[in-house]
């Protein structure tokens, strides 16, 4: 069916983005549950401080920060931050990222190429990593929920470290439901005990915690009479076809 004008978006009207979206940190120090990798003494924190980022390979489960920490190293190592998915892309996507990044260099501007679930490269593909790796054109980042060492060329793990992520302890995924809360404006409808069983059931997963969150908020106040929605058989059409069933039943 075509769109019509009453069903098209308004020109300042957006799609709503998820939660889990728009609570996506800005900086490096707002990500939770990742110190070990992120603070001033750790892996990370010591490249971005010195401003000399190398290639790695992050490595942990769902929702647990690896995009949004890729896209924060990017921009505290001031590099064009390049993303691709393995799902989606291939070889032929990976040469225009390449030149784009060769361009890029000859006007002293790095980049830093993120390859979300990295492991889905097969072997080829995963080669023509290496020659930009290895001169410095690109800085690979790459994301994963395998292991890198049954998944990865030996060859890329040998130019790249990697770095694991853990899952979101109970104190990480408090402070995201506090920060939900925090932009909403309101507490979520749960008591002390019904928010600890959601902690625990997301499995320190921080992008499902918040998207149960969401689904949460969305529910109507308590405090509001729920009015059913209208059945077809109330509709003014019914009285009459029972009427007409009557007289003919009683001729």
């Amino acid at each position: 069916m075509e769109p019509t004008e009453a069903t098209l978006p308004l020109f300042d009207e957006e799609p709503a983005r998820p939660l889990a979206d728009r609570m996506r940190p800005t900086r490096l120090e707002d990500v939770v549950g990742q110190d070990h990798l992120l603070a001033p003494d750790a892996p990370l924190g010591r490249m971005v401080a010195s401003q000399r980022l190398g290639s790695a390979i992050l490595w942990g489960p769902p929702g647990v920060g690896k995009t949004t920490i890729a896209r924060l190293l990017a921009d505290g190592s001031n590099l064009a931050f390049e993303p691709v998915s393995a799902t989606f892309s291939g070889v032929a996507d990976l040469r225009k990222v390449f030149s784009a990044a060769r361009s890029r260099r000859t006007i002293g501007q790095g980049t830093l190429l993120f390859v979300d679930e990295i492991h889905r490269f097969n072997r080829a593909q995963q080669d023509s990593f290496l020659p930009y790796v290895e001169d410095g054109t690109i800085t690979l980042v790459g994301a994963t929920t395998e292991n890198p060492s049954f998944e990865l060329n030996g060859a890329l793990l040998s130019r790249t470290q990697v770095l694991v992520l853990k899952r979101l302890d109970e104190a990480a995924l408090s402070t995201l439901l506090d920060r939900a809360e925090d932009l909403s404006g309101h507490r979520l409808p749960l008591d002390d005990d019904a928010r600890r069983a959601l902690i625990a059931m997301t499995d320190g997963d921080g992008r499902y915690l918040l998207n149960m969150a969401e689904q949460l908020q969305a529910l109507p106040d308590p405090g509001t009479p729920w009015t059913p929605p209208r059945s077809p058989t109330t509709s003014s059409s019914a009285p009459r076809c029972t009427t007409r069933r009557r007289r003919a039943t009683t001729t």
